[in-house]
């Protein structure tokens, strides 16, 4: 699936977690109106801000999809003590979460969680009616298979109620409230029931959680449902390549259930015309299609637009640059020339028709195409000024200077 969607908003916001603690949340906002919002659940004793979060939740974003990542109670800049939640509380944040979204936005369609968050999606998908899509990213297949970080404190923590344990080299203090917790919770029967459609991403050599948890969740669960393997990707995604990768592919996935902007359906086109479409999302957002190729256009925001795409002129702009760039290729080809690369530089403006000397009109103004060529390569002084000369040979060089006729007619 082709998009055409950046990201470029984020919003930092506060809402009530389960335990009335406010919790610290960031939403990644796509340019134009989401084509659905999204809730991602960070991995054990993570924030919001991990790595893998923060790249997942951009890339989807990037994609249409506004992603909601926030920090569970007692965990990053969340208020609250970590000692005192466990794994229902997690759900419980998940939930207040989606409630914050459907009053403030509207209701997340998908629910993503990465390690135990995973396990927590998973319990709480089935609170979500409006979740239409489930991704669990080396999720285990039940919380108690956290305990084994503890296996050194458990004799402590059942004698004293409670102890220090390190986790990824910081201390926290574990409850034995917690281990009871997780370990009374079984996702089996909560995955078989939630009715949504489910992707489970796991790498077969992840260290941390096992990828007979990824087998055991698939079973479990009903159809449709995915698998895909992460391959050699460790645990928290820390490679960026691998964080992506789970992004498209999930933004591609999601795109089946979420509804909403697609490109595909963006108008088509045959090879020798070019059609453009109003999508809907702003006031002047255009979806392109040239021959197989889509395309989007806007304005800037300080024009009323979303500034979602390039606009009417940076296209003008870029298809005259292009043109330049693939003339001086066919020519140096032609010729036998060292050209390495060439890159064109435009800008628009409109000037006063008395400035322009060379013009024909004098009265009232004229659109100005500055172009600025740069030439690489082992080329001498007369190889470069004939590379310039035939610039203005470009086909759409030619198109603009010459006299062009527009002929308009109303569909049938």
């Amino acid at each position: 699936m082709e998009t055409a969607f950046m990201a470029l908003k984020s919003e930092k916001l506060t809402f009530p977690g389960s335990s009335g603690e406010m919790l610290a949340a960031r939403l990644e906002l796509p340019a134009g109106p989401p084509r659905a919002y999204a809730l991602f659940a960070h991995c054990f004793t993570c924030t919001k801000d991990v790595f893998a979060a923060s790249r997942i939740a951009g890339a989807l974003a990037e994609q249409g999809i506004a992603v909601l990542r926030f920090d569970f109670t007692g965990l990053g800049a969340s208020e609250g003590d970590f000692a005192n939640t466990n794994f229902s509380s997690n759900v419980g944040d998940l939930v207040r979460a989606a409630d914050y979204l459907r009053e403030t936005r509207a209701a997340p369609k998908l629910i993503i969680g990465h390690s135990l968050g995973g396990a927590a999606v998973l319990a709480a998908a089935g609170q979500v009616p409006e979740a239409v899509a489930v991704a669990t990213i080396g999720a285990p297949a039940e919380p108690a298979h956290v305990a084994h970080h503890f296996t050194a404190a458990r004799e402590e923590i059942d004698a004293q109620g409670e102890a220090e344990v390190l986790l990824v080299g910081r201390p926290f203090r574990i409850k034995k409230q917690f281990l009871e917790d997780i370990e009374a919770h079984r996702l089996e029967k909560a995955i078989a029931e939630m009715k949504k459609a489910l992707i489970v991403f796991h790498a077969p050599r992840d260290e941390t959680v096992g990828i007979e948890n990824a087998g055991k969740i698939f079973a479990a669960a009903k159809h449709p449902k995915s698998f895909v393997s992460l391959d050699d990707a460790d645990h928290l995604l820390s490679r960026k390549i691998d964080a992506i990768y789970v992004a498209n592919v999930l933004g591609a996935w999601a795109a089946r259930y979420l509804g909403g902007i697609d490109m595909a359906e963006t108008p088509s086109a045959k090879d020798s015309t070019v059609v453009v479409e109003e999508t809907g999302e702003g006031r002047f957002t255009q979806a392109i299609a040239a021959g197989p190729h889509r395309l989007r256009a806007d304005e800037p925001e300080s024009y009323g637009g979303l500034d979602s795409g390039p606009s009417p002129y940076d296209l003008v702009l870029a298809g005259l640059g292009a043109c330049t760039a693939m003339t001086l290729r066919m020519y140096a080809e032609h010729k036998k020339l060292p050209l390495d690369k060439v890159r064109v530089t435009l800008s628009h403006d409109k000037i006063h028709a008395v400035d322009c000397a060379e013009c024909e009109t004098k009265d009232g103004k004229i659109d100005r195409i500055e172009r600025v060529i740069r030439i690489t390569g082992d080329l001498d002084e007369n190889q470069r000024e004939r590379l310039l000369a035939i610039a203005d040979r470009c086909p759409v060089h030619k198109t603009l200077e010459s006299e062009v006729q527009v002929v308009t007619k109303a569909a049938g």
